[in-house]
């Protein structure tokens, strides 16, 4: 585990908010993804503290320590970026530089959007950013978009999500295997070692589980090990996926909630990097042009060749250190 490491609870926003923060110094905010915790951080900590920066990892809502409400519409945007929001005034350390990875990364370029006053900066991992487009036309959402693209005889990772129970059912009945192997697949790793032949996208085939695509490997990568996977898992045994599943199914709120911002951009300085092997979460070639027309002041923009979607642990010391380089300039 790190050391020297602080652990924090503040109430806000109706739940029990956890953090951990290392060092003294500008504060960087970082937000984690889906199924992590703040540890998917650890390498970024330590980084970070060194440096001169107070590293500020938070267990997101329905994550560890972090209250896990029941209601689904409690996880929408609004809610995950009002998390960040309240961590960032209870440090009261000016504005903050802000970092997210997977779902984390949609949350931390939207609190960037919405609060460029708290928010100084923006550093983004694995998920480009997609701006507001606005409310759409009755009848019509995203999940429905998800499901024409994906089509008659194909299933999508976000839409097996989106039924209550259904996916907490297949994950939650080997806790440890999920977890492993969700982690394999969608790794630079699978790919390497001929597991897979083609970049795990999301899809499958109608009728199946996600369960059913996974690769659990004996053996772990050397960037993660058991004692670091056990971490996950017990984690998440402790609070089941039902939280983290609940961002899922507010995809389709999405579009209102950022309409207010419609015609918006991000002008902080902001930062990006992505896994050639990751297309789990939309990091695509045409994501990443569209990012790049779209962002006011994107300062670094990189895809690091033969890494997956777990970027901050499969490539610690290629995003430590263009992370800092990014995080430095700002001084």
């Amino acid at each position: 585990m790190i050391s020297d490491l602080e652990e924090h609870l503040i109430q806000a926003n109706g739940i029990q908010i956890h953090y951990v923060t290392k060092g003294q110094g500008p504060v960087v905010v970082m937000c984690h993804g889906f199924p992590e915790s703040w540890y998917s951080w650890r390498h970024q900590i330590d980084a970070l503290a060194q440096a001169g920066y107070q590293a500020v990892a938070m267990s997101m809502r329905g994550y560890g320590k972090t209250s896990a409400p029941q209601a689904i519409d409690a996880y929408d945007m609004n809610h995950l970026v009002g998390d960040v929001v309240a961590v960032a005034n209870h440090l009261n350390q000016g504005p903050v530089v802000v970092a997210g990875h997977d779902w984390g990364a949609p949350v931390a370029w939207y609190a960037a959007l919405m609060r460029p006053d708290l928010f100084r900066a923006v550093a983004c991992l694995s998920v480009p950013y997609t701006g507001p487009i606005g409310a759409l036309p009755e009848g019509i959402d995203l999940n429905g978009l998800m499901a024409q693209t994906a089509g008659p005889d194909r299933d999508y990772y976000r839409l097996f999500f989106q039924d209550p129970g259904k996916a907490e059912t297949d994950l939650e009945a080997d806790i440890a295997r999920s977890v492993r192997g969700f982690i394999y697949l969608i790794s630079g790793d699978a790919m390497a070692n001929g597991d897979i032949s083609e970049p795990f996208d999301g899809h499958f085939p109608a009728g199946q589980s996600l369960s059913q695509q996974l690769v659990v490997p004996d053996e772990l990568p050397h960037w993660i090990n058991e004692e670091d996977l056990s971490f996950y898992v017990d984690q998440i045994s402790s609070s089941g996926f039902r939280g983290g599943l609940n961002w899922y199914r507010n995809i389709n709120r999405l579009p209102a909630i950022t309409a207010p911002f419609l015609g918006s951009t991000i002008n902080q300085p902001s930062f990006y990097m992505g896994g050639s092997t990751d297309l789990i979460a939309g990091n695509t070639p045409e994501a990443i042009s569209s990012m790049q027309q779209a962002l006011g002041d994107l300062r670094h923009c990189e895809i690091i060749e033969g890494a997956g979607h777990w970027l901050q642990q499969e490539r610690p010391l290629e995003i430590n250190k263009a992370l800092l380089n990014f995080i430095n300039s700002l001084n």
